[in-house]
């Protein structure tokens, strides 16, 4: 465990510099700022490993923030959270509001535990209320690293690019073997249609992808299909 000073100039440092990702990855810069650079993204790193400590398995869920408390959407995420929670499992969200939020409360209102790594923005992202830990990253990477790391399954609701990215990054590190061949559920009926036949249609046509490639996201009819196929593939004995 890092020290309490190490932790309070890495927190110190973090909240005095704003916009250091978009800094980081202007191109090249001088060596010691880069340097610098690597200091503060090791800092960032060293919070997570010391804040993200919770019973396991954990399940991390992605989707925009975008959605209001009344959305359908908004509303399969809260159930997809409950039934996780009472299956056992930890949910893990972005931490801020829309899926992330529905998912985190649906865990709160079952009694499950709660978890939100949230990421500094200029417009959206605020931390939702229903986490029992809660942590927030400068860097869009090493927030990423942190929910994937500490997850054995991943669900994907509706969302825009940054769900897509989260999809496309688990999708290649099971890919080439860099992550175990965890769950990767997608949550949200006719919203993942298109993007699943263009994998088939266009992606294994081409022979850019395999079929198994294909095989490793699973499309869940339901949140109880998502959580029994879950369960299957990462046993969690509910308390």
């Amino acid at each position: 465990m890092i020290n309490d000073r190490i932790k309070k100039d890495s927190e110190s440092l973090l909240s005095k510099v704003s916009g250091m990702e978009k800094v980081f990855l202007t191109g090249r810069r001088s060596r010691e700022a880069d340097l610098e650079s690597a200091v503060r993204i090791f800092l960032e790193f060293l919070r997570g490993f010391e804040t993200l400590v919770f019973p396991v398995p954990c399940v991390t869920v992605f989707g925009s923030a975008r959605f209001s408390e009344d959305h359908r959407y908004y509303r399969l995420a809260r159930e997809l959270g409950t039934g996780l929670a009472k299956a056992g499992y930890t949910v893990m969200t972005g931490g801020g509001p829309g899926i992330m939020e529905a998912a985190n409360r649906g865990a709160k209102d079952a009694g499950g535990h709660s978890i939100g790594c949230n990421i500094q923005l200029p417009m959206e992202q605020k931390p939702n209320p229903y986490v029992d830990q809660f942590i927030e990253f400068e860097h869009f990477f090493v927030r990423k690293v942190m929910l994937i790391k500490y997850s054995s399954a991943f669900v994907l609701m509706p969302g825009g690019f940054g769900t897509l990215d989260e999809l496309f990054e688990v999708t290649t590190l099971i890919q080439t073997q860099k992550l175990e061949a965890f769950p990767i559920i997608c949550l949200g009926g006719e919203y993942w249609e298109h993007l699943q036949n263009f994998f088939k249609d266009t992606l294994l046509t081409e022979g850019t992808i395999s079929m198994p490639d294909v095989d490793l996201i699973k499309n869940a009819a339901s949140v109880e299909d998502a959580v029994q196929h879950i369960m299957q593939c990462v046993p969690c004995a509910s308390e």
